[in-house]
């Protein structure tokens, strides 16, 4: 047995220098060296109870990898890791490790946690950079399933299915596997050919992997099961965004987390010559303060300057169309402090107040106008507003905002009555809608094919 490290604090994880990874998409953190993966793993005292096991999600038998690389046997450590887990270097980055085995480690009691995630990364890197043998297939047990959805938990039922002997095929509707490991967390903190070698490593074991397979569309649940397949493992994920229904999220340059992260990392918007485009600007804010936010805090300081996070705007908005020039009165009230702004209320021109990205983010849906709008009759009180009559519309149809394109959004006064007049396409079907701006009743909606 080796002999127990009892530093109280963890191996720090050598990184990237401050001024050379502000300038860079390249991973912060680089990884343990050999001697200190080792190091730290004679941190471990091999509890008895083992409670890091019991928080680990998978299960995984954390001491006994561990005790491994406390005795340099990496390639012994890497198999422990694959009874349990099919993405050991994904994890060994992203997973949240300070409230799982980590949270639960003894050594934290009285000092800090053993660096378990760290010592997952270096294990899985060593194994990738050093083993060149390929990984054994197990033997067919003469089932097949299949699996909608490339993402982690797609990508980990398949492993887990394929060691068992089942013949899988996985279904991804975009054309890179990966879901979320690809279009979510940036390149910094998990760098994407990790994520393709895992993937890599899943297609040597037998599993199939389809992209530009949308289930529904080019193939339904029943051909799958018409294909042979006895059960079929839905894993959609989580890809579409969750607004807040607040003014102003429809404005021009408002992006959800989603989609800004989906255009820097899967499509690689920061790399010169992208064909994929992303709007330029010299100050931006991003409403949040969670992992996401931080992601796309961190990639749009890459890209600008003068990035700001915000953790909570509410926005109060009163309108004031019959005054001229008709604007809107909005009060913010952020966490430093309450801001005022009158902003025009057909060109988005804030009139007073501080003109900064705040006053264009939170004013209200109605400062911007898409083109060929027409300015409110004079007289208006109550309007539901452009974002929310959209919102209707869309929900009705049963669409999500980036599902629909070309679309048209007029305010027009018929005998005497607010109402909107909505038209927008999507999946080669055309929408029309008229909605009460004062209650948002849907008075007429009509579907149709898109010559």
């Amino acid at each position: 047995m080796a002999e127990r490290n009892m530093d109280m604090n963890k191996c720090p994880m050598p990184v990237q220098d401050p001024d050379v990874r502000n300038k860079n998409f390249d991973e912060v953190a680089l990884g343990y060296t050999y001697d200190m993966a080792v190091n730290e793993a004679r941190r471990c005292l091999n509890c008895k109870n083992k409670p890091c096991v019991s928080a680990c999600p998978v299960q995984i038998n954390i001491p006994a990898f561990i005790e491994r690389v406390a005795n340099e046997d990496i390639e012994g450590a890497f198999a422990i890791l694959s009874e349990s887990t099919s993405l050991p270097a994904v994890c060994g980055r992203v997973c949240p490790q300070e409230n799982q085995c980590e949270g639960k480690c003894v050594r934290g009691i009285k000092g800090e946690p053993v660096g378990i995630g760290r010592l997952e990364r270096f294990v899985a890197d060593y194994h990738r950079e050093h083993c060149t043998d390929a990984p054994v297939k197990p033997e067919p047990n003469g089932h097949k399933v299949a699996v909608i959805g490339a993402g982690p938990s797609g990508l980990t039922v398949a492993g887990d299915l394929a060691k068992l002997g089942y013949k899988v095929t996985i279904f991804e509707a975009l054309h890179l596997a990966g879901g979320v490991l690809v279009y979510g967390i940036p390149e910094f903190r998990l760098p994407k050919a990790i994520v393709q070698k895992e993937i890599d490593n899943l297609k040597a074991i037998g599993v199939d992997v389809e992209t530009n397979m949308v289930i529904g569309k080019v193939l339904t649940i029943d051909e799958i099961f018409e294909m042979g397949n006895e059960a079929i493992f839905v894993g959609s994920g989580a890809g579409l965004p969750r607004f807040m229904n607040i003014p102003g999220e429809s404005l021009k340059g408002v992006y959800s987390a989603n989609e800004f992260l989906t255009r820097i990392n899967l499509m690689k918007a920061y790399r010169d010559g992208s064909k994929t485009p992303i709007q330029h600007a010299k100050k931006v804010a991003v409403v949040g303060g969670g992992n996401v936010a931080m992601d796309a805090a961190r990639s749009a300081a890459e890209e600008y300057a003068g990035t700001t996070a915000v953790d909570s705007v509410t926005a109060e908005v009163d309108p004031e169309l019959d005054e001229s020039p008709a604007h809107y009165e909005v009060e913010l009230q952020t966490a430093w402090g309450e801001f005022e702004y009158l902003v025009d209320a057909y060109t988005g021109k804030v009139l007073s107040g501080q003109k900064d990205l705040l006053a264009a983010v939170s004013a209200s849906n109605e400062t911007t106008k898409p083109s060929g709008q027409k300015p409110a009759p004079s007289g208006t009180v109550q309007d539901i507003g452009y974002a929310k009559a959209k919102s209707i519309a869309l929900n009705h149809a049963g669409l999500s905002e980036n599902q629909a394109y070309d679309m048209d959004i007029e305010l027009d006064d018929e005998d005497g009555k607010l109402v909107y007049e909505i038209e927008f396409k999507s999946g080669g079907m055309e929408y029309s809608y008229e909605i009460n701006a004062a209650t948002g009743a849907i008075l007429k909606h009509e579907t149709e094919l898109d010559d």
